[in-house]
């Protein structure tokens, strides 16, 4: 609880924390005109650094670039492990949880402790890692490093506590899971194979043991060598010499045969009698050509040989292919009987698994489902069905369907959105799946307390736009809005977006969404803003289409003013720009010389078309193509339901649209917005015909940031790291902090913004050429010196506006009552107020004009302005105001006429006691401010950073207070309270930053953010206390109590002619007392974090459930101690009752029945 006083004399303003602000106006503003009278605020802040902590929640989506699987038949959980060292484990709907190891290591293989609550990951970097699962957030309990070999397969037994390791040498070692250290006994190559034998046979790519017995080991080596190795006699049973290198095998449960994959694109069949050849040979895919000789094909990569009771064995497969048909789509092989079904899937095949009612290996298996991870997607086929469906996906894996080109994150939404569209959404899924559960339902998982509606909106590359329920920590799909619908589909090779090469000329820009009134405004790449209305009804609809010539004439050189730091803030002059009915260069007053290029990008529909329920565009506004140079990208935009206005900007200029008349109100440059307050010095030129156009650029600035990595998808998934301009770049990135030099930040923010911005603290030439590696040796080239020096450097970029936001204020300084405003920000830092007058009456409101006139009111920060936000005088947030929701296209009652419901939130509202006027709230890159309204005094001033600059920054509600959260481009996450602008939290909690994350950066109130942490999957995070420490109840349990199920009795005939497995002692063999210990340099331990000396100190932490865990289980064993005592009771019981029973039967046997 704290109050603060500002007392606006006029003299230095302090910010609070002890930095010393600039003259009231700015911290980078010029002393006022007038002293502005003494203004005391009473404001009680009740946020402390101790609400606020920054930890990361959940991850939606497919992992990226996936590697290995694993499945627990027992707890049905699943295990995707990835390239960058993130498995991600996955239960039932619910439960989806994210680890991470910290070295990056790609995952090479996943092995499950099949129902003991643990997971065993091989990385690239030669390291075994045991995580413990028994925990809502995993953790690793051991690593073993190996030092002289590398690890390339891993097997581990069913209820073993012995994992055996293959590794590039040929040798196989033996991990005690438990110590996790190495066991003495090894078994190597030279050893494995015959002594005759001259080559080496290659990596282990098989281990596994015999169904039929435990002591018998089969190692397979790729050369195509295979090895039965007996592990107590310490020898090899048979070895079989095979002329094609073998990528799998595959056990028959009974033990008495096998059969291999091969490079060939062949399957061999092996029995153990005869191991000499290959009992049968088959080429699923390779038909006999007319010379008589086998096709080639693709080599097989992996075969699973399942029987089952009721039907032949299955024996399923990926690859195999014929070489001749190319272009086909990989396919897995499904062959049953004689029966061969090939299923083509979308993406190449990383790892698939054959799911089975039974964990023993030495049992009829029955397979009922497969699972197949693909590059970019995860499917499980039903096997019990003979046309084999595909169960349907509770997971949301298809977030990058198209990629993601910006993000939206909204919480605590109107609770009746979300049903609403998900009925909607619900009548175009897709149908022939099967009918049956999703066979991966383990763990557990419940709706938590502090939960409440939240919504996720993400634009894509192929104009699409998908609203997701994001509530509880889940994801999934509501509705889909396919924006491209609007267009008539371009013709290849014609139009304007032909000429400049766009791809994908319907990508999302950015979206601005009003979940109260359910007005949707979606940016594109073509410069164009479609605006969409929501209704529960189909409609025949025409769509209306506006056309904005929005373009600086003049070139404009701006150049800092010797009083940059100090420019005057004054009242509109005689000068100043009067208010625009409607702009002169709207569509209907185009120059004859123009004409022939003012056309848009993009071609709108001209018919009625038939849209069904949803969202339904009913404005489309497009930039038009002037003197052969195609429109800017729109930097930012607004929209405003109450006031039926939306307002757009770009790096010509600003347009304010009456979406209601469908008429343009304002198109006026961002030179002319400022009148007589410009404070900078501005020389007009003559335009130069022959240069390459910044707009040009301008038009390619989110194709660059996505396009170029979208070819790589299509050509390589491998290869896409980063969604930036280049491989160079993203490497120039990594190399160096984001701060570290202007090209960067530079970079960043032409991909971000889409235009080529100046900032007016950043003096260095721009050329005209947008090579990167120039770009960025002319910037290093250039002192961040902010001395008037270096004002007479050339300049060729223009100021675009970089933030919007309409909302109640005071337009004029001398305003009595507040009124419609729209706040315009540039990138050079400028803060402009335009006042509207817009009729209150409905029906005025639809033939009246709203007045619109820039008042030349100027504020400055240092940088882009970001962010604008509202509070009043008590610090409570002012909500803008807005319509409520009404379906234009519902049945008309003539008792309730539909008008328009507006709700105002005007400041003067909740202004009892503190008096008249708001405080505004200003984020730009590098500065926060708070002004009071309407004198237009600064009260506080922080510096955010000086070194780095704010991506994005949000004033969000969270713990019954406000606060403004920035994400900063050096991995900064920063909290400051307001109005007072106290710094509560700086983390470091990004090292890196690309532009991916940069421009899907979303904070939102409640506590929470995302961010797209890889192409393919979706990073929520926490910046509360609160939230962190309810996070173990939100999230799902990965481990719940299962009995293993028993072995099947094989019967005696069976058993004693089918050779009843010896008893196996594994310890026995593999223990120190008879095998000794491994080499110490072969092999390194690591404790890890949630190891068993970590369960001594942290009981209530994340090892903690492993100690109630292993408490659990000893107290388990107890009662199955005393139950084993009364058991034996009951017997003497029962043998003592049957001695008895034995004796009187022999005592009344002889007496007939009357001697009783």
């Amino acid at each position: 609880m704290k109050k603060f006083r500002k007392v606006l004399d006029g003299l230095t303003t302090s910010s609070p924390g002890g930095t010393i602000g600039t003259p009231s106006g700015g911290s980078a503003a010029g002393t006022p005109t007038a002293a502005p009278t003494p203004k005391e605020i009473d404001v009680q802040e009740t946020l402390i650094s101790e609400n606020f902590q920054l930890c990361k929640t959940v991850r939606h989506g497919f992992p990226y670039q996936p590697t290995a699987l694993a499945f627990d038949p027992v707890q049905k959980i699943l295990a995707i492990g990835s390239r960058s060292g993130g498995v991600r484990i996955l239960g039932r709907p619910g439960v989806d949880c994210y680890c991470q190891h910290e070295s990056g290591a790609a995952v090479l293989q996943l092995q499950f402790l099949i129902n003991e609550g643990a997971l065993v990951t091989a990385c690239a970097d030669d390291t075994l890692h045991l995580w413990n699962l028994r925990q809502r957030r995993p953790a690793v309990l051991h690593s073993l490093k190996f030092n002289r070999e590398r690890i390339t397969f891993c097997h581990l037994p069913f209820q073993s506590k012995w994992l055996y390791v293959g590794t590039e040498r040929g040798n196989t070692h033996i991990v005690n899971i438990e110590s996790f250290v190495l066991s003495g006994y090894v078994i190597m190559w030279n050893k494995a194979i015959e002594l005759s034998t001259k080559t080496h046979p290659g990596p282990v790519v098989h281990l596994s043991d015999s169904p039929k017995d435990e002591g018998k080991l089969l190692i397979g080596f790729e050369s195509g060598t295979v090895v039965q190795w007996d592990l107590r006699a310490k020898k090899a049973d048979f070895r079989i010499y095979y002329d094609e290198a073998i990528h799998s095998v595959s056990w028959h449960h009974e033990g008495k045969t096998f059969m291999c994959s091969h490079s060939d694109g062949s399957l061999t069949l092996w029995n153990l009698r005869n191991t000499t050849k290959p009992f049968q040979v088959t080429f699923p895919h390779g038909k006999i050509q007319k010379d008589g000789r086998k096709e080639s094909c693709k080599p097989i990569l992996k075969v699973e040989y399942k029987t089952s009771r009721s039907s032949e064995p299955f024996v399923i497969f990926s690859g195999g292919l014929s070489y001749d048909k190319a272009g086909r789509r990989p396919t897995l092989t499904i062959m049953h009987g004689k029966a061969i079904t090939v299923l083509e899937m979308d993406y190449p095949i990383v790892e698939f698994m054959v799911l089975c009612e039974t964990p023993y290996i030495n049992e009829v298996q029955d397979p009922y489902a497969v699972v197949v991870l693909l590059e970019k997607d995860l499917i499980v086929v039903d096997l019990t069905q003979s046309n084999f469906p595909v169960f349907e996906n509770p997971y949301p894996m298809d977030v990058h369907e198209s990629p993601v080109t910006c993000t939206a994150y909204f919480a605590d939404c109107p609770p009746d959105i979300i049903p609403i569209l998900y009925s909607i959404g619900a009548k175009h899924k897709k149908t022939g799946y099967s009918q049956k559960e999703w066979p991966v339902s383990g763990g557990s998982w419940t709706l938590g307390s502090h939960t409440y509606p939240e919504i996720i909106i993400t634009g894509h590359a192929d104009g699409s736009v998908k609203f997701w329920d994001a509530s509880a920590f889940t994801l999934q799909m509501l509705y889909k809005l396919k924006t491209s619908k609007v267009f008539e589909k371009p013709k290849p090779g014609e139009g304007r977006a032909a000429e400049l090469g766009e791809e994908d000329p319907f990508a999302v820009q950015m979206v601005s969404w009003c979940p109260q009134s359910r007005i949707f405004c979606v940016v594109g790449i073509s410069a164009h803003i479609i605006l969409y209305r929501f209704s529960k009804y189909d409609s025949n609809t025409q769509i209306v289409s506006l056309e904005v010539r929005l373009q600086c004439d003049s070139e404009d050189i701006i150049t800092p003013s010797e009083n940059e730091n100090n420019p005057c803030f004054s009242e509109p002059g005689p000068h100043s720009p009067q208010p625009h009915h409607q702009h002169p260069a709207s569509p209907g007053s185009r120059t004859p010389e123009g004409a022939k290029d003012s056309i848009p990008c993009l071609k709108v529909k001209d018919r009625v078309v038939r849209v069904p329920p949803g969202y339904q565009s009913e404005l489309v506004i497009q930039l038009l193509w002037v003197d052969g140079e195609p429109p800017p990208q729109i930097t930012s935009v607004d929209i405003n339901s109450a006031y039926g206005l939306l307002a757009f900007g770009n790096c010509n200029g600003l347009a304010v649209v009456d979406y209601l008349q469908k008429t343009v109100l304002l198109c006026i440059s961002t030179l002319d917005l400022y009148g007589a307050t410009d404070p900078y010095q501005r020389l007009t030129r003559s335009p130069r015909r022959n240069r390459q156009s910044t707009s040009e650029f301008c038009m390619r600035g989110l194709s660059n940031f996505y396009s170029d990595s979208k070819k790589r998808i299509r050509t390589s998934y491998q290869s896409l790291t980063e969604l930036t301009d280049n491989q160079q770049s993203t490497d120039m990135d990594r190399s160096k902090s984001p701060t570290s030099g202007h090209a960067s930040r530079r970079a960043m923010l032409q991909q971000l913004h889409g235009v080529t911005m100046y900032s007016h603290d950043e003096h260095h030439t721009t050329t005209t050429s947008y090579c990167w590696n120039e770009r960025e040796s002319r910037e290093n080239s250039f002192s961040r010196s902010r001395s008037s020096s270096v004002s007479s450097i050339d300049r060729d970029t223009k100021e675009a506006v970089t933030t919007l936001q309409f909302g109640e204020s005071y337009g004029r300084k001398n305003d009595v009552l507040p009124g419609p405003c729209l706040w315009v920000g540039t990138s050079l830092g400028v803060v402009l107020l335009i006042p509207m007058s817009i009729p209150i009456d409905h029906e005025e409101r639809m033939e009246d004009s709203v007045t619109v006139g820039p008042s030349g009111a100027v504020q400055m920060l240092k940088g882009s302005v970001l962010r604008f936000a509202f509070l009043d005088c008590s610090g409570a947030l002012i909500q803008c105001p807005y319509e409520v929701w009404r379906d234009q296209n519902a049945p008309e009652d003539s008792d309730r006429p539909r008008r328009r419901k507006l709700v105002h939130f005007s400041p003067s509202s909740s202004q009892d006691a503190c008096g008249e006027g708001h405080l505004t709230v200003v984020c730009s890159e590098r500065q926060a401010k708070v002004f009071l309204m309407p004198s237009q005094s600064c009260l506080f001033v922080h510096n955010i950073t000086e070194s780095s600059f704010v991506l994005r920054a949000d004033v969000v509600s969270v713990c019954n207070s406000v606060c403004l959260a920035c994400f900063c481009a050096n991995g900064h996450v920063m909290m400051l309270s307001l109005p007072s602008l106290r710094p509560l939290m700086d983390v470091n909690y990004l090292p890196l930053t690309d532009m991916r994350i940069a421009r899907t950066f979303y904070f939102t109130n409640g506590g929470q953010a995302l961010y797209l942490s890889s192409p393919t999957e979706i990073q929520r995070i926490t910046y509360t206390q609160e939230m962190c420490d309810n996070l173990q109840e939100m999230l799902g349990e990965l481990f719940t109590p299962i009995e293993t199920p028993e072995a099947q009795n094989r019967g005696f005939l069976k058993g004693f002619f089918g050779g009843n497995p010896q008893t196996f002692d594994r310890e026995e063999l593999f223990g120190e007392a008879a095998a000794g210990k491994a080499s110490r340099s072969l092999a390194q331990h690591i404790p890890g974090q949630g190891g068993l000396e970590g369960m001594k100190v942290a009981a209530g932490g994340a090892v903690g459930e492993l100690a109630r865990a292993r408490i659990a289980l000893d107290e388990r064993g107890q009662r199955l101690g005393e139950l084993e005592e009364r058991t034996a009771l009951m017997m003497t019981s029962a043998e003592t009752f049957s001695k008895h029973a034995h004796e009187m039967m022999l005592k009344c046997k002889d007496k007939k029945w009357y001697q009783f």
